[in-house]
């Protein structure tokens, strides 16, 4: 795991690929090197700092130059060994015992055809000196970013947007309609990039920059195309061996030359990595996270401790057990930096603040459970749909009166939370809607008045797009299952968006690598492969992963109550953070630039402090929303990379 950087026929590229891999450093800092060569009437430049995993020597440094080949390469190749014997058994002869290695050999022979054979996650740049090209390429699923600008017949890229600001010397203008996606969702979808100009090369993808100034694209890749053959093997009646996949890729995962270790929550899927972990690694060591007492009650979260603790105890592993106690103030713009992007998911603390434990115990790589409810439809809006279908066959009137019953209850007391309140209203949100549009609404912030009263009047017709490109890439697919629809859009839109997003992002500023042995190609097509009708089995999500689990793990934890990797986001803004909102609704850059309404804003403060509504996740999205603002439009950005 590493940070990448570099430019293609740009002006003064040595001086920019120095300063875009410098941004980078908290990616990689073990070590650094970059490396220039013409190409056409220009030339190329590429960086790179290192994070050394594996093959910790002289022989896996980057940028790797041999024989006419130079590449950048930010990821993990599971499947490197495999390649490795192939490679040798044609005549290659490998100088060290690196992936990167393996990768630019793979290349070497077989040039964009061996990009559908790699089984990892990455991103990189290889430059043939004999052609003058330059190609960048992404993983299948979009675990690892790759940001890119291009000008004029040039380019620039990074592992980080707010390196990617600096080409221009930070010129690059906030975009309004990933502000827009962003107020909608919590975070911006992978279509669109936060800066005007900027780009993120799509999962599964390439492009290929010529010294001519053409430039060509190509996709290897396609989540649709497996999701339709993933049906026909359904149809087909094939067998699929759940249980045996997860613990190849697992096994796989543990690839490393530094100690290993996991996340681990007591939830299904951090506890099945880890007992299939333990399995191959005897004494591997995880991390956990509690809360203060008084801010999980008030937020009415359930006790994941005690079941961390007993999957610990029984598969031997060595548990270190974090307290989320942190100072949000401070963390607060420090997350909205390394975040690059407006994401509002708290969960990106816990991640920071579990990797810079790990980090500090000497640990450089940890295995999440980070897919495994996309892609086996284990959140609960995934069952709150296919209830919602049923729920539309009640009768109108009495729908009306529960509606109305629910919307008097009250979701917080002085105390505490109602969780089951919170959910009961969320559900009554979408319950009545058509399958696009329920679905849509199920997760996301707010519904399309809600969001055309709180933004500025003139942005509608951005409204309507963005809602539009969330309807037409649920509908761009041949499936008749409707859980499978809402897994294939969850993995396209919510995985790489979101929780991807926030993973890579946050756990490389504490310099530490994450993997997500579910987000595997191998495993994502099983996934597909199964019927949803496996998948929600009565009240139970996850229903086939659950199953194949129960293979190591005691029933009480594979069937316990789903956990939250989550935040006491109430207790936080209703102490903690009351000041800073209202600071922001009253002075904050949002309203003053009108770009959000006050008044809009001041209406969802009375009612979150009365205890009718929830908002508290609303207002932590917009705080996060105002200090990215901020940082974006004040060259704070271009101060961090002085």
């Amino acid at each position: 795991m590493c940070g990448i950087a570099g430019t293609y026929r740009w002006p003064d590229g040595k001086a920019v690929t120095d300063r875009l891999t410098g941004i980078l450093a908290h990616r990689g800092p073990d070590a650094s090197g970059r490396y220039g060569h013409r190409a056409g009437d220009g030339e190329v430049q590429l960086g790179h700092r290192r994070l050394s995993i594996i093959d910790l020597s002289e022989t896996g440094a980057q940028p790797m130059v041999s024989d006419g080949l130079a590449l950048t390469y930010n990821g993990e190749l599971y499947n490197a060994p495999e390649l490795r014997a192939e490679l040798e058994s044609a005549g290659v002869r490998f100088r060290g015992t690196s992936d990167t290695e393996v990768l630019l050999e793979a290349w070497r022979r077989w040039g964009t055809d061996c990009l559908p054979r790699l089984r990892g996650m990455f991103a990189f740049g290889i430059f043939d000196e004999r052609t003058g090209e330059l190609v960048l390429a992404r993983d299948q699923l979009g675990i690892k970013p790759l940001f890119l600008l291009r000008r004029a017949g040039g380019l620039a890229f990074a592992s980080e947007l707010k390196a990617l600001a600096t080409a221009t010397g930070g010129a690059l203008e906030v975009d309004r309609a990933a502000m827009v996606a962003s107020l909608l969702y919590y975070w911006v979808p992978d279509s669109r990039c936060a800066l005007q100009g900027a780009e993120k090369l799509p999962p599964g993808s390439w492009l290929r920059c010529r010294p001519d100034g053409g430039v060509e694209r190509g996709q290897f890749w396609n989540l649709k195309d497996v999701a339709a053959e993933g049906q026909e093997r359904a149809r087909a009646g094939e067998q699929i061996d759940l249980a045996a996949i997860v613990e190849d890729s697992t096994r796989r995962h543990l690839l490393s030359d530094v100690p290993v270790a996991t996340f681990l929550s007591g939830g299904l899927d951090s506890s099945y990595l880890t007992a299939l972990a333990a399995r191959h690694q005897p004494g591997i060591s995880a991390y956990t996270i509690g809360f203060r007492a008084e801010d999980a009650k008030f937020e009415a979260m359930p006790d994941d401790l005690r079941y961390a603790r007993q999957v610990a105890a029984q598969f031997g592993v060595d548990l270190h057990e974090i307290e989320i106690a942190p100072n949000v103030l401070d963390l607060l713009p420090k997350m909205t930096y390394h975040l690059d992007e407006p994401i509002g998911d708290p969960a990106a603390i816990n991640t920071y603040l579990i990797c810079q434990a790990a980090r500090e115990a000497g640990v450089k790589v940890m295995l999440s459970g980070m897919g495994a409810d996309e892609l086996f439809a284990g959140y609960r809006k995934h069952l709150a749909n296919l209830i919602a279908v049923r729920y539309q066959r009640v009768p109108r009137p009495l729908r009306r009166g529960v509606s109305a019953a629910v919307d008097r209850l009250p979701v917080a007391s002085a105390r505490r939370g109602y969780r089951s309140v919170r959910f009961a209203k969320r559900f009554l949100s979408f319950a009545g809607l058509p399958e696009e549009t329920a679905f849509r609404r199920s997760y996301t912030m707010y519904d399309q008045e809600e969001l055309l009263a709180l933004i500025n009047p003139d942005l509608a017709g951005t409204v309507d797009d963005v809602l539009t490109e969330h309807a037409d890439t649920y509908a761009d697919n041949e499936l008749d299952d409707f859980v499978n629809r809402m897994c294939l859009t969850d993995a396209r839109m919510f995985l790489p968006g979101l929780n991807l997003a926030y993973t890579d992002r946050s756990s490389m500023a504490a310099s530490t690598e994450v993997r997500v042995p579910y987000v595997d190609v191998e495993v994502v097509k099983a996934a597909f492969a199964v019927p949803g009708s496996r998948k929600i089995v009565g009240r139970q999500g996850k229903a086939v992963l659950k199953e194949a689990a129960t293979s190591i793990l005691p029933r009480e934890i594979v069937y316990r109550p789903k956990g939250l990797f989550s935040a006491p986001l109430r207790a936080w803004m209703s102490r903690d953070l009351a000041p800073l909102v209202r600071e922001v609704i009253n002075d904050g850059e949002l309203v003053n630039s009108g770009f959000l309404r006050r008044d809009a804003l001041a209406r969802m403060v009375a009612e979150d402090a009365a205890g009718q509504r929830d908002f508290s996740k609303h207002l932590w999205h917009v705080l996060t929303l105002e200090y990215w603002y901020r940082d974006a439009t004040s060259g704070s950005r271009r101060s961090e990379a002085a």
